[in-house]
């Protein structure tokens, strides 16, 4: 089976979260199933520079006006098709936001072009290779179920994961005559309280969508998760498919990974002191015996961070450290900060993304806050039961999947792997920090609660197959 994969993103190429972790790993779990996926990208000067071995195999002479070249290459596994636009993609700065930090104003075009490539291919410009389905990614390419549908009228399949309904791609009205397509589009699918919204339309025409836990499929039916589309998911419920994601087992390897101070595994786990060692230096805390917290997170109001920094004093009081890496609110990056000067040797926080000390803080830390108000998956607490680091989360989405409470009866039973809490506010999370430190008490069973979690199926091999099904599924049925 053929698929065509449009993302804005891929990891190792490019990754601002989730969805390039998932775009850049699900190709490869699905290749192991027999389905051949080509990828395509934006040609941003990271990846563009990184890549090696282009072949020119088609030129666009008029998508929405812009030129633009279709590159194919092969990169760490990964097929992958970019588009060479340069006057779209060739800029400082992030995927999406210039170098200040503030969103390109032009990304409604930039994303309505990259989109209508994917139709093009899905309608098989490319001579040798056509696929029998299309597989969207967030609002960035929701656009592309929207062009096969009005400008090719296609029967291919298509596929659209919501990665975050809370990135919705709404922009003004004012934009829709440029987007090539005809006006009945706008009030059939486009039109979002008035104005144009690119996740809306995809959802309104992708012949089945997926989120990325099942627990999140079922929340965005209501008006707290579903940000405005719970109605729209509701009358497509029987289109929604929840399949949690995966994590690259080969890139997130405790026995392997090149990025930590010492590797070990689930029967050496013991040798784990000497990350928690090197993890303690790089954020000045302490070497003691007290339990190493860890966040590795945006600092946004979504991951429940503002609830954490209001409690840092109560964890340091409880007797913990705690190390923080990530960014995102100024206001939130300051309250770290501020908690580290408060607290010399018991709060270390380093503000920015580093992938390399990612993976050190997991092998090394004792246990990690995941407070999200929302979560659809969440990799982080996926990568910690990997490594053997006990994830402290909040009961929702992907979080409510894919961690086992320590209950009494699941400590007895030896199924735990973490520990959930009711997120409501901030003394639900002095509430699972006094969970956390009575169950650090025992080593015995702190040990058990981390070797479960080790044991835990992390890797794309289920998802992938779940994927399979459904891409069969369409495919059988003839959309």
């Amino acid at each position: 089976m053929k698929v065509l994969s449009i993302s804005s993103e891929a990891f190792p190429l490019m990754k601002t979260g989730g969805l390039g972790d998932v775009a850049g790993a699900l190709p490869l779990a699905l290749a192991a199933k027999g389905v051949q996926t080509k990828t395509l990208l934006p040609g941003y000067p990271a990846i563009m520079k990184a890549v090696s071995g282009l072949v020119k195999i088609y030129e666009f002479d008029n998508l929405l006006g812009e030129q633009a070249t279709l590159w194919e290459t092969r990169y760490k596994g990964l097929d992958l098709l970019i588009l060479d636009a340069p006057g779209l993609f060739d800029r400082p700065g992030g995927p999406y936001m210039d170098a200040a930090g503030k969103d390109f104003e032009d990304n409604w075009r930039r994303f309505a072009i990259f989109s209508l490539a994917g139709a093009r291919i899905a309608a098989g410009c490319l001579p040798d290779w056509k696929p029998a389905v299309l597989h969207a990614h967030d609002w960035q390419t929701a656009l592309t179920p929207v062009y096969m549908r009005y400008a090719y009228e296609l029967e291919i399949p298509s596929v659209l994961t919501i990665h975050n309904i809370a990135f919705q791609g709404q922009f003004s009205s004012d934009i829709f005559p440029a987007l090539g397509l005809p006006r009945h589009a706008f009030w059939e699918s486009m039109e979002y309280y008035g104005d144009v919204g690119f996740l809306k339309g995809g959802l309104q025409t992708a012949t089945a969508i997926t989120t990325v836990s099942p627990s999140y499929a079922e929340e965005i039916l209501y008006p707290q998760f579903g940000m405005g589309l719970e109605g729209l998911i509701r009358l497509r419920a029987g289109s929604v498919h929840g399949i949690v994601n995966g994590i690259d087992t080969d890139v997130w390897n405790p026995e392997t990974d090149t990025f930590l101070a010492r590797n070990y595994s689930a029967r050496t786990i013991s040798q784990r002191v000497t990350n928690r060692q090197a993890v303690a230096a790089r954020f000045g805390l302490h070497d003691d015996d007290s339990p190493l917290f860890c966040v590795i997170s945006r600092l946004t109001w979504q991951k429940g961070m503002d609830l954490l920094a209001d409690t840092v004093d109560h964890l340091v009081g409880f007797g913990g450290r705690l190390a923080v890496l990530g960014s995102g609110d100024p206001a939130l990056e300051h309250a770290f900060l501020a908690a580290a000067a408060r607290h010399p040797g018991r709060v270390g926080a380093v503000i920015g993304y580093n992938e390399a000390l990612s993976h050190l803080i997991q092998s090394g830390s004792d246990a990690i806050l995941i407070p999200s108000r929302f979560e659809p998956c969440g990799l982080t607490q996926l990568y910690a039961l990997r490594y053997g680091c006990v994830p402290v989360v909040a009961r929702t989405g992907g979080l409510n999947d894919t961690v086992i409470d320590a209950t009494h009866a699941a400590l007895a039973a030896g199924s735990a792997t973490g520990i959930q809490f009711t997120l409501n506010d901030a003394n639900s999370l002095l509430y699972a920090y006094r969970r956390v430190f009575k169950l650090y008490e025992d080593q015995k069973l702190w040990t058990k609660v981390q070797k479960q979690g080790m044991k835990t199926d992390v890797s794309w091999d289920a998802s992938a197959d779940a994927y399979v099904a459904l891409y069969s599924n369409l495919v059988a049925k003839g959309h």
